[in-house]
């Protein structure tokens, strides 16, 4: 089997291409240049995709001896990655880019690519597995992706493969040390990819600039004036501009965002929890969409805000109603549903959140 491997520099991918090349496949080494300024997007363990990590991705490959590649995705990941993450913080959401970059890069744009040059299965490092084409919890809870993959269609599915994700992270870098691989201890990446200096705010005034409006309580009263809703999302409890708790002595929370108006509304944090999410653009790991209401568990961070819930599909949207309630849920998450039986593991369907409804 033609295996294409999405090499990211980090010990992650260096493993995953290992143990292909351990089965017998054919394999090819892929880097991604995602940035048209590659030298200045690694600051220690922030950002990814630099020189650097193109260095050490080319090196795990000869040591691997197998081909290695770079291809420039700079502009593609700019427009849809990108700006879709400005676009979306300007409207009042809280987007998540690397859902974004593996729905629309690395397992579109990239897989795209790689079928299109004969390739059978792309393989990347992510931390999930695949089960008889169905999406699953990595056995690393800690380092579970299935998150962030959860928005993959069922076709895009059948071209993956995910070879670390049966295995922990620590046995991971043990692995790579075993193997010779430079890049055993090398630093995980934390924080947005394409932000190494980690201020997400400053990042977004210099793209969307000042949009002055106020901060208000529950009642209307304004509180303070601010210079654009892309500096808050729901739940956020420090940074708000504000003189102190409310009149009860309480902390106050951002409960909702109106960027028409440039409206911060804050309250208590009891205001934050939510009991119905709505999501677009749906998609279903099986490539079927639910005949009827399905129990599930409901996952709307990365790590954590889990709940159990019934699922419906309405009008074309995605509806989930919680038996118990989630907390700070913003427009813009991804809500990702698991099967609720006794592993709990596997990814059922997913959706844009478009409503938070108590």
């Amino acid at each position: 089997m033609r295996v294409l491997v999405a090499m990211s520099g980090g010990v992650d991918s260096s493993v995953a291409a290992a143990r292909m090349v351990d089965a017998g496949h054919d394999v090819v080494g892929v880097h991604l240049a995602l940035s048209a300024t590659p030298g200045t997007l690694r600051t220690g363990s922030r950002g990814c995709c630099s020189k650097e990590d193109a260095g050490d991705a080319r090196r795990v490959a000869d040591i691997l001896d197998i081909p290695f590649y770079v291809w420039d995705f700079a502009d593609r990941f700019a427009e849809d990655v990108i700006d879709d993450f400005v676009e979306s913080y300007a409207r009042g959401e809280t987007p998540n880019p690397c859902v974004r970059c593996n729905e629309r890069i690395k397992f579109s744009a990239l897989a795209a690519r790689a079928v299109a040059l004969g390739f059978d299965v792309l393989a990347t490092g992510h931390y999930a597995r695949l089960s008889e084409g169905r999406l699953r919890r990595a056995v690393d809870a800690d380092k579970d992706q299935s998150y962030v993959l959860g928005v993959l269609t069922a076709e895009q599915l059948a071209r993956a493969a995910f070879p670390i994700g049966d295995t922990p992270k620590p046995a991971i870098r043990e692995e790579a040390a075993r193997r010779g691989l430079a890049v055993a201890q090398k630093p995980d990446s934390h924080d947005i990819c394409f932000i190494p200096s980690g201020d997400t705010q400053a990042f977004l005034g210099a793209r969307i600039g000042v949009r002055r409006g106020s901060v208000v309580d529950a009642g209307g009263t304004v509180l303070a004036e601010h210079d654009g809703v892309h500096g808050f999302t729901i739940g956020q409890r420090k940074g708000l501009g504000i003189a102190g708790p409310g009149a009860d002595g309480k902390p106050r929370y951002v409960t909702a965002i109106d960027a028409d108006s440039g409206t911060v509304r804050v309250g208590d944090v009891a205001d934050l929890d939510v009991n119905v999410l709505t999501g677009e653009r749906p998609v279903f790991t099986s490539g079927r969409a639910f005949d009827g209401p399905v129990e599930c568990e409901v996952q709307v961070r990365a790590h954590g805000g889990l709940a159990p819930a019934v699922a419906e599909i309405r009008d074309g949207r995605l509806v989930a109603h919680l038996r118990s309630p989630l907390r700070g849920v913003a427009p813009g998450q991804t809500m990702v549903l698991y099967r609720p039986d006794p592993a709990g593991d596997e990814v059922i369907a997913s959706a844009t959140i478009v409503g938070a409804d108590r």
